[in-house]
């Protein structure tokens, strides 16, 4: 029989064994091995009884042996192919967890040695990538070596792979893993525009990781429970897989820690201006500010350095803060339509002032039938009209109720506030800031076009504010036509809102009017009366209140309605009470003053005084809209003799019924008597609900209110 007969002839008699004696089994190999110590298949059955018998430490020398003595044969490189991958694998079953401990048994040469060498053996750039990370992790005196190379080849497969969006399997390990290797490695040595590139690609990782939508989330879950979500401070433990990595790898713990800590170690290696102790935001902010008074003073290589660190520090400072301004103002953005109830915020003009000089006490309606004279002295100047305030100190309210950490977010929005100033003080920063933004397609990003509209009202560039409103509809229509549910109406909302306040702001009311009549179509009734409106409720405020303060008001339709009830006033009122006669102006004044009555008293009694001093009105959509008992009391004594018998056309088509009863000798008699039944009837419709006569009010009649701000 021939040396391989005899080989074949001893492993297939050792492997009838190993079932019924599994000594006996050994003891052949063991034989076979002295009479063979060249074979392979000797040693690899001895390998396979120890392994399946999940004996560590026997099976780890075996191993080791086959490594050292046969390291060409393909069936090793299979076995060493299934350890590895139980070393990157997340799973925690008994048979990986073997291999794991099968690999530790090995001498760390012939670990490193082994990694490396089935380094070689993937072709798979993304399966490459992490063995190599294996040996890097275990064996950092690899990371000079090999480290940057890693680091090259996964942003080249990016490039090659032509990724979407920089949150992608290769840039998530070359940012999350490779980098801190390199970085934290004092014995990696790299140039000042390397690092800065390094920092470049890391910062754009974790601000789109950080940022990313419900939408894009919800497409990578595909059937997940979007109720597990939770607030953004948090995101790390929501069930995000990027797509190419496991679920485990995926997630990142604190990503903006990660960031500034990158941000920090690049700024000690370039040799930054900056002290090691933690410094908050604010000053950052300052220590960047007194980087650039003497930014100029520098030769060519400093100035390059410092403008860098400006840059990158105020960017980040910039795009953290906005962030946490957009993410608590409208958390749904992020979050999907099963976020916490937070109700979400739009920054409008503060228009409470509406009413007049709501800073005087008002006297109480003590009797309906009070004498005109007494009551109209009052109002005279109730409500003087303050100019938009542009270049004045801005102030932002908002209800402690809407927005529990209103401070914190206040100052995120002034913070991100400041740092774009920064950013764009000096020609040499705003160059290289919009290279940034461009090269990142941040004009893509939803969430920051929402930020820098709330700046630009906030500065009171109005005109600006509009454009960048239709660049917010253009990025909202761009998006997946499959919206979140309910996301869309909200950003329509958000949109006709402020383009309306913005209008106002400008003096152009009918353009006011036309987007408040288009959000009334997104309004949903019925709406519940009774409840009390935000101005009642404990405001977070500036110390000194002034004519040209914002809100962030609540965007719902309980808060918005009224809020836009609000501006139809504002807006007619200016025309209502002109020296020009306009009693059209007028009489729609008074159907919107019946909103958070008695609070537009003065206000009314003001339009009571002007229709004495006229001596007649004309308004015939009265009894279609007006059910306030005070004011139908009111008109009904202006017909009176101690009203002064005001001549009143309250009823539809009134001219036509006087030339019909003029027929008869009481001209007016028929009127009079129309005018009281209308009046009686009127008085039952009191319980209506307010808000859905008021609703249908600025539906029905839009084409009217338009045209009375022509």
């Amino acid at each position: 029989m021939s040396a391989q007969g005899d080989c074949e002839f001893l492993v297939k008699r050792a492997r009838e064994l190993v079932q019924g004696d599994l000594w006996a089994a050994k003891a052949w190999l063991i034989t076979a091995r002295s009479l063979y110590p060249a074979d392979f298949n000797i040693q690899y059955e001895m390998y396979t009884i120890e392994r399946n018998a999940e004996r560590t430490a026997s099976a780890g020398r075996l191993l080791y042996d086959m490594f050292v003595n046969f390291p060409d044969q393909p069936v090793v490189w299979r076995e060493i192919s299934v350890i590895t991958a139980a070393l990157r694998n997340d799973s925690q079953d008994k048979q990986t967890q073997f291999l794991r401990g099968l690999f530790e048994t090995l001498p760390g040469r012939v670990q490193c040695e082994m990694l490396l060498k089935a380094t070689e053996q993937c072709f798979n750039t993304l399966e490459r990538a992490e063995m190599l990370l294996l040996l890097l992790r275990r064996f950092p005196e690899t990371v000079v070596q090999h480290g940057v190379g890693l680091g090259e080849t996964l942003l080249d497969a990016e490039n090659i792979e032509d990724q979407e969006s920089p949150v992608n399997c290769f840039r998530k390990l070359f940012v999350c893993d490779v980098l801190p290797l390199i970085i934290n490695n004092p014995d990696v040595r790299l140039p000042a525009n390397l690092l800065y590139k390094y920092l470049n690609k890391a910062a754009e990782f974790y601000i789109n990781y950080v940022t990313r939508s419900a939408q894009t989330e919800n497409q990578y879950q595909g059937t997940q429970d979007t109720s597990d979500l939770v607030s953004p401070s948090k995101r790390s433990s929501q069930k995000y897989v990027i797509e190419g990595l496991t679920e485990k790898s995926s997630q990142i713990t604190d990503p903006w820690e990660r960031v500034f800590k990158i941000l920090s170690i690049v700024g000690v290696r370039c040799e930054w201006q900056m002290d090691m102790a933690r410094r908050s935001f604010g000053d950052t902010l300052l220590k960047m500010k007194d980087v650039c008074r003497y930014i100029s003073n520098y030769d060519n290589e400093s100035h390059a350095k410092y403008k860098t660190q400006v840059v990158y520090s105020t960017m980040l400072v910039f795009f953290k803060n906005a962030f946490l301004y957009v993410s608590s103002i409208q958390p749904s953005l992020f979050q999907g339509p099963n976020a916490p109830n937070q109700v979400p915020l739009v920054l409008v003009e503060d228009v409470s002032n509406v009413y007049g000089d709501t800073d005087i006490e008002r006297s109480k309606h003590v009797h309906k039938k009070r004498k005109l004279a007494e009551g109209r002295e009052k109002t005279m100047s109730s409500d003087d009209e303050d100019p938009s305030g542009k270049g004045r100190s801005r102030h932002i309210t908002v209800n402690a109720a809407d927005l529990p950490n209103a401070v914190e977010v206040q100052e995120s929005f002034r913070l991100a506030r400041e740092s774009w100033e920064l950013l764009h003080s000096l020609e040499s920063l705003d160059k290289e800031f919009t290279r940034i933004c461009v090269s990142w397609k941040t004009d893509t990003w939803l969430w920051l076009r929402i930020f820098l509209t709330d700046m630009i009202i906030y500065q009171g560039q109005y005109k600006k504010a509009i454009a960048s409103l239709h660049h917010l509809s253009a990025l909202q229509g761009s998006h997946s036509p499959q919206q979140i549910l309910g996301q869309g109406s909200l950003e329509n909302q958000r949109s006709l809102i402020q383009l309306a306040t913005c209008h106002f702001a400008l003096g152009e009311y009918r353009l006011t009017c036309e987007k408040v009549l288009d959000l009334m179509c997104y309004i949903v009734l019925p709406i519940q009366e009774g409840v009390k409106l935000p101005e009642e409720q404990p405001t977070v405020k500036s110390k000194f209140r002034k004519a040209t303060e914002l809100k962030l008001w609540p965007c719902t339709s309980k808060a918005i309605m009224p809020y836009c009830l609000r501006l139809l006033l504002a807006c007619f009122k200016l025309r209502a009470f002109t020296d020009n006669r306009d009693d059209m102006a007028l009489g729609h004044v008074i159907v919107l003053l019946q909103q958070e009555w008695p609070r537009g008293e003065n206000l009314f009694l003001k339009a009571i005084n002007k229709i004495c001093l006229q001596g007649n009105f004309q308004y015939e959509n009265f009894f279609n809209y007006v059910t306030n008992i005070d004011m139908l009391e009111e008109f009904a004594y202006l017909r009176t003799q101690e009203g002064g018998k005001i001549h009143l056309e309250l009823l539809p088509n009134q001219g036509m019924l006087i030339k019909h009863h003029t027929v008869t000798r009481g001209i007016t008699k028929g009127v009079k008597e129309d005018f009281r039944l209308a009046m009686e009837r009127q008085v039952s419709r009191c319980g209506e609900n307010l808000m859905t006569v008021l609703h249908r009010f600025c539906i029905n009649e839009k084409i009217l209110l338009l045209q009375t701000l022509t």
